[in-house]
């Protein structure tokens, strides 16, 4: 990255900061007719959701100074909105939970705050809420500095999806590897081919979804009638390392021998690692190596394969 581009997305982060520290700002305003502070809210949101919890989990959760932490617990503490009680597990740490009052104090203000943001999408079509709460969970998941290791859940495309996942492999593979066009082409048709020839009995697609955000997707097709091969194969690359690869592999196995096929294969290039790692540890075998020009560039194209 060039300093130039480095500046040019670091503004970009900023303009939407600004952006964004403005509109919850206007949102905070039509909230806020309590003597409740924002951070005070937020605090008291934290409590509402279920057990006692100690201002250690409460500092790394919302991300507060633990000075101001507990200075504020002090005070709610002597408003009578929580109670605190050693813990059983660690005597050092405090189980801190809300009262009956702090229980009233919070509705009325977890009521307003839902209203705000229905007020806000209903100016949006289902549509576009939609896309609002999809880009919202991306930035949540790219910034979060602890990948979650959440619920992977493995379905068909729905409508629209096909085109997503050839236009995003194709943008993660000209960033990362410099492919040109003629790999989204390949794409292309690959999906073309499934989608209107594809036969539903012996052929899948599934889309990896974490929090209703697409991670990752693998296609099985046939090739022949005993042997089928893998395309589509991909990871997002923020939640690479966390399963969810070997979960697609797997399920591609367990089709295709449930189909009945005697043979899955899977072809890749030397350059992408990942893939080559993913292929060991689902049992395949490189059968052949060859230089050849793809995409653009000289690439070593491994064919693998597994008998089922």
């Amino acid at each position: 990255m060039t300093d130039s581009a480095a500046l040019r997305r670091a503004e970009a982060v900023r303009h939407f900061n600004r952006f964004y520290t403005k509109h919850i700002g206007a949102l905070h305003e039509r909230l806020q007719k309590s003597a409740f502070s924002l951070t005070e809210v937020r605090v008291l949101h934290e409590l509402a959701r279920g057990r006692a919890q100690t201002a250690a989990v409460l500092t790394r959760n919302l991300g507060l100074d633990s000075g101001y932490l507990s200075r504020l617990l002090t005070n709610f503490e002597r408003r009578k909105l929580i109670t605190r009680r050693a813990s059983e597990s660690d005597a050092r740490q405090s189980l801190i939970a809300l009262t009956d009052e702090g229980h009233a104090a919070h509705e009325p203000l977890d009521t307003a705050a839902i209203e705000v943001v229905m007020a806000v999408l209903e100016r949006l079509t289902p549509n576009s809420q939609e896309q609002l709460i999809g880009a919202m969970r991306v930035v949540e998941r790219l910034l979060d500095d602890q990948p979650r290791r959440g619920i992977v859940t493995l379905q068909p495309p729905r409508g629209g999806e096909y085109g997503w996942l050839v236009h995003r492999q194709a943008v993660l593979f000209a960033n990362e590897h410099g492919w040109d066009q003629s790999f989204e082409g390949m794409l292309a048709k690959t999906v073309a081919d499934f989608t209107l020839n594809g036969d539903p009995q012996r052929e899948i697609c599934w889309i990896a979804e974490q929090d209703h955000s697409i991670v990752g997707t693998a296609m099985v097709v046939a090739l022949s009638a005993t042997i089928a091969r893998i395309e589509l194969l991909y990871i997002e690359p923020d939640m690479r390392r966390l399963g969810i690869g070997t979960q697609l592999m797997d399920e591609c196995v367990r089709f295709a021998k449930r189909v009945g096929y005697t043979t899955l294969t899977l072809s890749t290039v030397t350059a992408l690692a990942g893939s080559r790692r993913l292929c060991e540890r689902a049992g395949f075998v490189c059968v052949s190596s060859a230089p050849e020009l793809h995409f653009g560039r000289e690439l070593t194209v491994e064919r693998w394969e597994r008998g089922l």
